[in-house]
């Protein structure tokens, strides 16, 4: 990681919740290839070899081993994002004597990008459980974000004895979106990937995460998007990120929360208005896509004895946000059945 992103990550611990008026550090220049090659992660990145779909691929990985009798929490990150975003969580949780693994998933941060690949959220979760066997990693604490979640609670299903309890944060897919919206194949989506700019990104990202603030911290997280856009190897980020984002509109996991066999924890800053796809309604949809403020509590209710925690005022990452007032919710939910 940078100087530059490390002293952002040093002051959003000092100074959760606040934002400020730093303007980022010229982004111009900033190239990195698929792999994101000379982009540092602030924990040693390990990685994981395996076969899948008659290709051979590498799992980047950071494992941080727990303190006797801790149990070890696994991160699963969210689509715009790596492992390396979970900095913060990553050190508190270390700090409280877990041990922590966070793996860049297949077609994510310094992962293997294969474009002939099929991406599923069950190929993943199984990436995930061999790379944990391959730790002697017999059971976790499953924490997702995002995308993540929807990763997280696939795992969930198809592994539950491995699954300590899962805690979802902000998680999508707590709504099944080709009920209200039409279908998109992968070219539309790459299509989209190639006409992306860093400042897109940006704006993005400004208004749909941080309710229109903006600062160091925040650009700091789109740096590595911003390399791979001006990077050697766009056309195949473009192609790989378009087939991951097929599998969000095919892949619903909604439909099977009341099958959970283990503790399901959901956190959610309500603010929250994040809903893939909300520009391709079907005619006649007028429902509102989004709204966190709704979907926590119907996504508790059909879980079975599901513990909702709502951060009011907060938006997509609340972690990143406030991470004081998350850190508090965090423990509430590691501890609820300790």
């Amino acid at each position: 990681m940078s100087p530059i992103k490390a002293l952002c990550f040093s002051s959003l611990l000092l100074l959760a919740g606040n934002t400020y008026a730093a303007q980022p550090a010229d982004t111009s220049s900033l190239s990195y290839d698929a792999m994101l090659t000379g982009y540092a992660y602030d924990f040693d990145v390990n990685y994981f070899a395996f076969n899948s779909q008659r290709q051979s691929l590498k799992m980047a990985y950071i494992y941080l081993a727990p303190s006797e009798g801790m149990p070890v929490v696994t991160l699963m990150h969210g689509k715009n994002f790596n492992a390396d975003y979970w900095t913060p969580t990553a050190r508190y949780l270390q700090s409280l004597g877990y041990g922590v693994l966070i793996p860049d998933q297949i077609g994510f941060g310094k992962s293997s990008k294969p474009v002939d690949y099929q991406y599923s959220f069950a190929a993943l979760a199984k990436h995930t459980h061999d790379l944990m066997d391959s730790l002697g990693i017999k059971d976790s604490i499953i924490l997702g974000h995002s995308m993540g979640g929807m990763l997280a609670s696939r795992f969930a299903l198809m592994y539950p004895k491995t699954t300590d309890e899962l805690i979802l944060v902000n998680p999508i897919g707590l709504e099944n979106y080709l009920e209200y919206e039409d279908y998109k194949d992968t070219d539309f989506f790459y299509k989209n990937e190639l006409a992306k700019t860093p400042e897109s990104v940006k704006r993005y990202q400004q208004k749909n995460y941080y309710a229109g603030d903006w600062n160091d911290e925040y650009s700091s997280l789109t740096d590595f998007i911003t390399g791979q856009i001006q990077g050697p190897d766009k056309d195949t980020m473009a192609w790989v990120n378009a087939k991951t984002y097929d599998m969000i509109f095919t892949q619903p996991v909604i439909t099977e929360f009341e099958d959970f066999a283990v503790p399901v924890k959901l956190i959610i800053g309500t603010r929250d208005r994040t809903a893939p796809g909300r520009g391709w309604k079907k005619d006649g949809v007028e429902r509102e896509l989004g709204r966190y403020d709704q979907l926590g509590k119907h996504a508790a209710a059909l879980i079975p004895d599901a513990e909702l925690y709502e951060l009011d005022g907060l938006g997509h990452l609340p972690q990143m946000e406030d991470f004081e007032r998350f850190k508090v919710t965090l423990d509430k939910a590691l501890k609820q059945d300790s």
